[in-house]
C-alpha cells in the first residue's frame, strides 16, 4: 500500500463546473451525472468545490462563485493512497481534487477509489517477502497457512496506531473489506506482524477473530520480532497507544485556501 500513489487510482476524466456559471447549471449536471459534487474551475485551475448540500435554499440564478466553497483540501498525485484515505475518512469529504503545483486540475480521488485500492492490495506478496526475510535472517523454514486467529491472543510489535486510520479500518471491517493480518505463530504465542490498526478496530467492534496469513516458525530461536515486542514492553493489544490525528506525522496533505480572482 505504501508504494501506491493517488495517481494510480484517481479518475482522470473529471466533470467540472465553471466558476462563471449558475446554480441552475450545477443542478443540471447533478441530474445528468448523478454526482453529488464538482470541482469548480477557472479555465484549468481549481478555485473551489460545490456540493449538492450547498444548493439548499439557493435560487437557480445564483452565481456559482458566490455559493462554492473556497476552502479546499486537495491531493497531490504523488501522495500515498494511505494518506489520501486518512484525509477522506477523518474529514468526511468524499472526493479530493488532485492538482499540480499550480493548482491545475489533474483528476479526482474518491472514497470509492480508496476502497478499491484496499481490495487490490496484494497481501500475499508482502507475506512471501517477509518469509524470505525470515529465512535469510534466521535460517528457518516457515510454513504458511490461512486461518482465523483470536484477537485477544495477539502480541503486537507496534507500540502506537493512529485514530484517523483506525476509523477507516473499522469502516472496512463493517463493510467486509478488510484484508488479512500477517501473524507469526510460535509455540504458545501469536506475534502480530502486519495489521495493528485492523486488530484494534476489530477489538473495538467486539469481533473475536480475524482472517490472517499465519506463518508457523517452530525452530527453537528468538526472532527479532519477539525481541522488539519485549523491548517495547508489548504483551497484548491493550499495550498499543492510540494517537490523535493532531500528532500524526502526515506531511503530504495540502490545505489550500483559494482566493477569489
Amino acid at each position: 500500500m505504501d508504494k501506491k500513489k493517488v495517481r494510480d487510482y484517481m479518475t482522470y476524466d473529471v466533470v467540472t463546473v465553471d466558476v462563471h456559471g449558475t446554480i441552475k447549471e450545477v443542478i443540471e449536471k447533478i441530474q445528468t451525472t448523478k454526482h453529488d459534487g464538482f470541482p469548480v474551475v477557472n479555465g484549468k485551475e481549481v478555485v473551489g468545490y460545490i456540493a449538492a448540500r450547498d444548493l439548499l435554499f439557493v435560487p437557480p440564478t445564483a452565481p456559482v462563485e458566490k455559493v462554492m466553497s473556497q476552502h479546499l483540501i486537495v491531493a497531490d498525485p504523488d501522495m500515498s493512497i494511505n494518506d489520501a484515505a486518512r484525509v477522506i475518512f477523518r474529514s468526511g469529504i468524499q472526493k479530493l481534487p488532485v492538482v499540480d503545483e499550480k493548482n491545475v486540475l489533474l483528476g479526482i480521488i474518491s472514497n470509492t477509489d480508496v476502497i478499491r485500492s484496499q481490495i487490490e492490495h496484494v497481501s500475499p506478496e508482502k507475506v512471501f517477502n517477509f518469509i524470505t526475510t525470515l529465512k535469510k535472517l534466521h535460517g528457518v523454514e516457515p510454513e504458511l497457512k490461512r486461518e482465523s486467529v483470536p484477537i485477544n491472543e495477539l502480541i503486537p510489535t507496534q507500540s502506537r496506531i493512529y485514530e484517523d486510520e483506525l476509523e477507516g479500518r473499522m469502516y472496512e471491517i463493517r463493510k467486509g473489506l478488510a484484508e488479512p493480518l500477517i501473524v507469526v505463530r510460535r509455540p504458545n504465542r501469536l506475534i502480530l506482524v502486519d495489521g495493528h490498526h485492523r486488530a484494534i478496530a476489530a477489538k473495538k467492534l467486539g469481533i473475536k477473530t480475524l482472517d490472517a496469513y499465519v506463518i508457523d516458525v517452530c525452530e527453537d530461536i528468538e526472532l527479532g520480532l519477539e525481541r522488539t515486542a519485549k523491548a517495547m514492553n508489548l504483551h497484548s493489544l491493550d499495550d498499543i497507544q492510540v494517537m490523535d490525528y493532531a500528532r500524526h506525522p502526515l506531511v503530504a496533505v495540502t490545505h489550500r485556501l483559494v482566493r477569489r480572482a
